[in-house]
C-alpha cells in the first residue's frame, strides 16, 4: 500500500503544508504503510525545499526509514517507512 500527497492546492499556504504532511506521516504510521509519495510539483523549488527541510527535522526524521528523490520526475518524492 501506498499514500500519496500532492502538495499543488495549498502550495502558498504554509501552515496548511505542514499539518498536511504531518497528518500524511500520521496516517503512514496508523496504517502500516511503506511508501508515502509527496508531489510538491516541479515551479521554483522553494516548495520541495520546504517539503525536505520539514523531512529533516530531527523528530521527524525519526518516524521514517529513507527519502528518495525521484529520478525522473523532479517534483516528486518518495518517503520510505521500516515498520
Amino acid at each position: 500500500m501506498k499514500l500519496k500527497l500532492d502538495l499543488h492546492d495549498i502550495y502558498n499556504r504554509g501552515t496548511d503544508i505542514d499539518r498536511a504532511l504531518n497528518d500524511i506521516m500520521d496516517e503512514a504510521e496508523q496504517k502500516r504503510v511503506k511508501t508515502v509519495e509527496i508531489i510538491p510539483g516541479k515551479g521554483s523549488g522553494q516548495l520541495k525545499k520546504r517539503v525536505l527541510r520539514f523531512l529533516e527535522r530531527k523528530e521527524i526524521k525519526a518516524r521514517y526509514h529513507r527519502i528518495d528523490k525521484d529520478s525522473k520526475n523532479f517534483g516528486r518524492l518518495f518517503v520510505h517507512f521500516k515498520h
